[in-house]
């Protein structure tokens, strides 16, 4: 029987924009998704900042622009032609020298007639600014296209090198109106609820990181994305706030949401799966899922908590004292003996796989050492 490479487990989707199609991505690979958008994308369209940079722009010669996302060019031109703008805007840009951060933003520029001159193969702010550091940027004037938050490390350091910044704000980021599914999010992942968490922008990272830390539970959200639960970023600038506090993450080889898709599904089981040989039956251990001798069986949180720590350490025998922590909430031995019984009935016919050892415990009879898979 063929069991999708994400059934089992949970995987927190933080975006705004394009999370519906996120999550259906991740839902289609056998995924349960639970959304709690990190963030609001605001278009600043009508914004005096937004247009006094235009008009800065418009006050002479540009040497070079750097573009570090389609939409912010998409949504500055319009602003631009709407403000009647849009052609002197279109000259400026066009004698100029364009750095283009991706294929998405070259995508954006050619359809508006412009010609990007060079494109970093990781598609990072970090190379962009490596390739401006070979130009000599004194007193030249460099036009830094913003999203969000991003990429001010990029901004600051331009300035160092001599350059005449101009920065052009086209979206601001922020926290997002209802911040409930976002602070449900934070407690899934604080008590072991999900696997994974996926972030497609840099200030979904910092705002989750700064709930935690208003709410006293920052030092708990790092040590979990340390531990168990794996940080998936579309790009090394969206993990940049992450990677800034020692958080390992996992991003593709190609910011683009198929390819964080694609490193969901082919890192997460990795990770986060047991197999197992227990009685002759071959078990393939996940969070909220088995697949016995090949049959995918769901698991409630109680079987699955206990199944969990037996593999653990297969062949060990497991006191109910210990089983008891696992299951949380101040069962007691009885409730210990129930989720054995109702893990025993899930996994029919290699039920016989879950020993019981007389007032000591339980065991996994296991005939070859657990492996992550």
């Amino acid at each position: 029987m063929t069991v999708e490479p994400l059934a089992g487990f949970t995987v927190g989707v933080t975006a705004e924009r394009r999370r519906e199609e996120l999550a259906s991505l991740l839902a289609r690979r056998g995924a349960t998704v639970v959304e709690g958008t990190c963030l609001r994308i605001l278009p600043v369209l009508d914004d005096i900042g937004l247009r006094d940079s235009t008009e800065l722009c418009l006050s002479g010669p540009i040497d070079y622009v750097v573009a570090t996302t389609g939409i912010g060019v998409r949504g500055w031109l319009a602003a631009a032609s709407a403000w009647g703008m849009l052609d002197a805007l279109h000259e400026r840009l066009g004698a100029s020298v364009i750095l283009s951060r991706g294929a998405k933003v070259t995508g954006q520029l050619r359809a508006a007639g412009l010609v990007d001159a060079w494109s970093p193969a990781s598609e990072s702010t970090a190379e962009m600014l490596d390739y401006l550091r070979t130009q000599d940027l004194a007193g030249r004037t460099v036009v830094v296209q913003l999203h969000g938050a991003e990429p001010r490390g990029l901004v600051d350091a331009l300035g160092q090198l001599g350059a005449r910044v101009i920065e052009v704000a086209v979206y601001r980021c922020e926290l997002p109106t209802d911040t409930e599914p976002m602070t449900r999010l934070l407690a899934m992942t604080l008590d072991g609820r999900l696997e994974a968490l996926t972030f497609t922008s840099a200030p979904a990272v910092t705002n989750l990181l700064d709930l935690a830390a208003a709410t006293g539970h920052e030092a708990a959200l790092l040590a979990a994305l340390r531990e168990r639960v794996v940080a998936f970023c579309v790009g090394p600038v969206t993990a940049g706030p992450l990677t800034e506090r020692g958080i390992p993450t996992v991003s593709p080889e190609r910011a683009r949401l198929g390819g964080l898709v694609r490193s969901v599904v082919e890192v997460l089981p990795r990770r986060r799966t047991l197999e197992v040989v227990a009685a002759g039956h071959r078990l393939e251990i996940r969070p909220r899922l088995v697949v016995a001798d090949d049959v995918p069986v769901p698991l409630a949180p109680a079987p699955a908590a206990i199944l969990a720590a037996l593999a653990e350490y297969p062949g060990r025998v497991i006191g109910r004292a210990d089983l008891r922590v696992r299951l949380g909430g101040g069962g007691d031995d009885h409730a210990v003996e129930m989720a054995v019984a109702r893990l025993r009935t899930s996994l029919g016919p290699a039920a016989d796989a879950i020993r019981t050892v007389v007032k000591r415990g339980y065991r996994l009879q296991a005939d070859a050492s657990a492996s992550a898979s």
